[in-house]
Parts: C-alpha cells; structure tokens; sequence
C-alpha cells in the first residue's frame, strides 16, 4: 500500500455515489512483461469465463514445454495443434495475427510504454481481430494505465447502471451519460472502474 492511494482515492470520492463503494485501497497496478504474449492471452480468453480461459491458456504453455513462448515459435505451431487446445478457428488465426504483427513491427514492451493510451488503441486495433476492449483490458492491467475507462465493458455498464440509476433504452444518450459521469474520474478512471467491477462482484442481487 502506497501513498499513491491517498491521491486517487479522495479524488474519486468526491463522486459522491461512486463514495459509497469505496472503501479499502486496490492493490496496486501491476506493470507486466512481454505484452505481446499477454495480448495473445488476452485474445484467447474472449467470451469465455475466467475459469476456461485459464485451462485453455495453461494447455497454450504447455505446448512449449510450461513457458512463455517466442512469438516465433507461435507463428511456427500448426493451426491444428491450437484448434486442439480448445481454440475455435477465428481465435487460431487471430492468434497468429498478433504474433505476426509483433514479428514484422518488431514489437517490445519499451515501445508499447512509449505510445500514450490512445495511440496503443489505434495501433494494435489494426490487428484484425483486436477490438478496443481488448486494448483496454492490456492498458488497465499489464501497462499499469491509470486513467482508462471501459465503455463497453458489460459489467462496467450493469455496475453503473445500477449505481446512478441510469436508464439504457436510448443507447445514445445512456453512452453519453456513461462518458459524462466517468468524465469526473479522471486521471484516475481505471481505479473508478476496479472499484465499480469488484462492487457489482459482491454486490446484493437487490440491493
């Protein structure tokens, strides 16, 4: 526990309803190594529950043996072998996208810290199969970025929705609503949505 917790949490506790929830510190952001492989990761577990998404990636590991492989040797396993592990064929090639992408743009951690948030968004959503919640899921926790907000991200919608009372039937005006409130987070909109993930998680079905 840092005192960086006494910057962001008083900050956001002048939401008053987002206040509410807020009660211990969050552990701190991780930074994490070797992105790409996350990104990888990050793809393979799409529509799936936590719990899936952790078998099919603990088997990916183990087709190098039990450790992190080299982009190459991902571009150099056969697409059959990843239908294999439980990865449909969309998932195969997307797979290869990111590590062909990291292989032609020579792509490192050090590059990736260098590109502000938006820029990182652009640039790896140009990867077919990379969306933008993908990205943002990356920047939130293995960049450490502390001022993300998931606008797409289900849980994040229901989580506000709930807490501010908000009506959905006009997408238009319920998005701009979402990006109004968050709007009073920043710098720190990634804590703000921690916060509001981990409440809807405990949070009473009628409460």
């Amino acid at each position: 526990m840092g005192t960086h917790h006494t910057i962001y949490m008083p900050h956001l506790t002048r939401d008053k309803k987002l206040g509410k929830i807020i009660e211990a510190p969050l552990a701190d952001l991780p930074v994490k190594k070797n992105i790409a492989l996350k990104l990888i990761g990050s793809i393979m577990s799409q529509q799936l529950s936590v719990k899936v998404a952790d078998v099919i990636y603990n088997r990916f590991l183990q087709l190098y043996g039990g450790k992190e492989p080299r982009t190459q040797q991902v571009l150099d396993t056969p697409p059959e072998t990843l239908r294999g592990i439980g990865l449909s064929n969309a998932k195969v090639t997307y797979v290869h996208n990111v590590a062909r992408f990291v292989q032609e743009e020579k792509l490192t951690d050090a590059r990736l810290h260098k590109l502000g948030n938006e820029e990182l968004i652009a640039y790896l959503t140009s990867i077919k199969g990379v969306g933008r919640w993908t990205v943002e899921m990356l920047l939130m926790f293995y960049l450490g970025r502390e001022d993300i907000f998931a606008i797409d991200d289900w849980g994040l919608q229901q989580a506000m929705t709930k807490l501010y009372k908000l009506d959905a039937a006009d997408k238009k005006a319920y998005r701009a609503k979402l990006l109004q409130l968050s709007g009073k987070w920043a710098p720190y909109r990634t804590h703000a949505c921690r916060y509001l993930w981990a409440w809807k998680d405990n949070a009473p079905v009628n409460g």
